[in-house]
């Protein structure tokens, strides 16, 4: 066989990660087949998938459970396509509670495990530290503090990042912050507001937030002049969609996500890495969270963290978005906080000055990540024959 290597992104930030490096190293390295689990944009890229990830992820500890025999059987699969295809190297990239399984089982392979995105185990599992410890040849960190915090806990090989959401925006970014401010004081509340929802990319999110978004909205266009956009998932079902669509002024693919941000005066979104996008890209937003009824007995019972849920709000270290998380998720809770930007300008325009230093929070030892995983690669079947 010839050189090849396994590529876990089980969930769409995980392959909107994976593809900021991607294309590079698959131009320096031709020769490397990768396959394993993604999405479209992967399989686009010549990348074989065993799993398309829109069966794949799941959220939440009860749709976990529900998936244990599938994930069960995929960790067979994926362990006996390592041996036949002798594949010396994987990617793992987030997806924690099914990676960090199938991390033990390639280090039991001999194969060299490259851990992209740390799970976030300094929230919930620092147990996971171990693990990782125990399995991982080179962990890769994104957020600011994560370096110190795995370091401290036993892991030898931590590399930072500058956050690959940044990366792959990069310059749509340096146009936004290049752009004059179109808005003033006195045009605010009479010019339409751009107001752009971002309800996830499962159906598991989209099915029970975008309705309470919509209403949300809804409750604010008698008052408001909005135009009402959307960003839609190529792995949500159209039906959670189609009740809406004649509301929204336009509909982006999820790959223009870039777009649709930079065309936005605000947002209200599900909590993940999207709102970090939206923070990159100076939109205040509103973060909404909806556990299921096992999920959120399992979080208030048997977790200890208490810290902000959204990434942005984590990277600031501060709750710069406000977030909306259970009983606190209604549509008169989202109105009320998009009407506070809506009703105060100042407050609106002092909260996009502090995004605009977002990115300086996103700091990291290395910015390109594909050369160094090139000679990763290289290394392993070098060394490996």
């Amino acid at each position: 066989m010839g050189p090849n290597c396994l590529v876990i992104a089980g969930e769409k930030s995980g392959e909107e990660h994976c593809l900021s490096f991607f294309d590079s190293l698959q131009a320096s390295y031709p020769e490397m087949s990768f396959w394993g689990v993604g999405g479209d944009d992967l399989r686009d890229r010549g990348m074989e998938l065993l799993y398309h990830l829109k069966d794949f992820s799941s959220m939440g500890f009860s749709e976990v459970i529900f998936k244990v025999p599938f994930y069960l059987k995929a960790l067979k699969r994926i362990e006996n396509e390592v041996k036949k295809r002798q594949c010396k190297v994987a990617i793992l990239i987030d997806f924690q509670d099914f990676n960090l399984k199938l991390s033990k089982k390639l280090k039991s392979l001999g194969v060299k495990v490259l851990y992209y995105v740390a799970p976030q185990a300094w929230a919930w599992k620092e147990w996971r530290a171990k693990t990782i410890q125990e399995t991982t040849d080179t962990l890769f960190t994104i957020l600011p503090f994560e370096k110190k915090w795995f370091q401290d806990r036993g892991v030898k090989n931590v590399i930072s990042l500058k956050h690959p959401l940044w990366l792959s925006y990069k310059d749509k970014i340096s146009k936004e912050k290049s752009k004059v401010e179109v808005h003033s004081s006195a045009n605010w509340k009479r010019n339409p507001k751009t107001i752009l929802l971002l309800p996830g990319s499962r159906n598991s999110e989209v099915g029970p937030l975008l309705p309470v978004f919509v209403r949300a909205i809804e409750c604010l266009s008698s008052k408001w002049e909005i135009d009402l956009r959307i960003v839609s998932s190529e792995n949500v079902n159209d039906s959670y969609y189609k009740p809406f669509l004649h509301l929204f002024n336009h509909v982006y693919e999820s790959k223009f996500l870039g777009d649709a941000l930079s065309e936005a005066d605000l947002a209200v979104a599900a909590s993940g890495t999207v709102t970090l996008a939206a923070a990159l890209f100076s939109v205040p937003t509103v973060v909404c969270y909806k556990l299921s009824l096992l999920n959120n007995f399992i979080f208030n019972n048997f977790l200890n963290y208490d810290g902000p849920i959204s990434l942005a709000n984590i990277v600031h270290g501060d709750l710069v978005f406000p977030e909306l998380f259970n009983e606190g998720f209604s549509d008169f809770n989202i109105a009320q906080a998009v009407e506070n930007w809506l009703e105060d300008y100042e407050k609106f325009s002092t909260l996009k000055d502090r995004l605009r230093g977002t990115e300086a929070l996103l700091r990291g030892e290395m910015e390109d990540v594909a050369p160094y995983l090139e000679g990763l690669l290289r290394e392993s079947y070098v060394n490996n024959g």
